[in-house]
């Protein structure tokens, strides 16, 4: 589930779906602008390979459990060491 499988996919994995929000996190964005991102660049690069909003939610609950981005004032932010 957290990382690729015999079973899971990498573009199904969170640790896969979490490095796609990071590469859309140039700049901080709302929660649902970062995942209206996420499915037009899904649909675009892996249409075979859909996510739900529950699967994205969780890739960044693993982000920020990582310590990888943060949420202030309502955006979503890379975090910045």
């Amino acid at each position: 589930m957290i990382l690729p499988t015999k079973h899971v996919r990498r573009d199904r994995a969170l640790i896969g779906v979490g490095a796609e929000v990071l590469r859309l996190l140039a700049r901080p964005m709302t929660v649902s602008r970062l995942w209206d991102e996420v499915r037009a660049r899904r649909l675009s690069l892996a249409p075979h390979a859909p996510i739900t909003y529950h699967w994205f939610v969780l890739s960044l609950d693993l982000l920020f459990m990582l310590g990888a981005i943060d949420l202030d004032r309502g955006l979503v932010r890379r975090r910045s060491e």
